[in-house]
């Protein structure tokens, strides 16, 4: 939890920088707020350990902080790596690890989810 809000207030600055785009910046934030909610939700039900942390989200914090400092640096480090170029590669990368751990959340509180409904 204690990545959130570093990961967001940056994400906001680097859309403003013109070196994030917005749909990513958009992807990246709400998933946090889904699943933050979902991982609430699910504890207060007693049902926390279907949402527990993977080790895709972990991947996905993983990519994320390195493309967010690569990205707010913006030039070359060592004189041999573009961190633009690798922040913008990695911060795409870290989109579609987002959505594919926000699936992976949400397939494995589906059931308690659907338990819940029909009672």
């Amino acid at each position: 939890m204690a990545d959130k809000f570093p990961v967001c207030a940056s994400l906001l600055v680097l859309v403003e920088l013109q070196r994030v785009d917005v749909f990513v910046a958009l992807i990246i934030i709400g998933r946090e707020i889904a699943i933050s909610a979902l991982r609430e939700w699910m504890a207060q039900i007693g049902a926390s350990k279907s949402v527990a942390v993977h080790m895709l989200g972990k991947l996905k914090t993983t990519v994320q902080m390195v493309a967010i400092p690569f990205l707010l640096f913006h030039g070359h480090l060592f004189g041999v790596i573009d961190t633009n170029r690798w922040g913008r590669w990695l911060i795409w990368l870290s989109a579609i690890l987002t959505v594919w751990s926000m699936i992976y959340y949400l397939q494995k509180a589906l059931p308690e989810i659907r338990r819940r409904v029909k009672k």
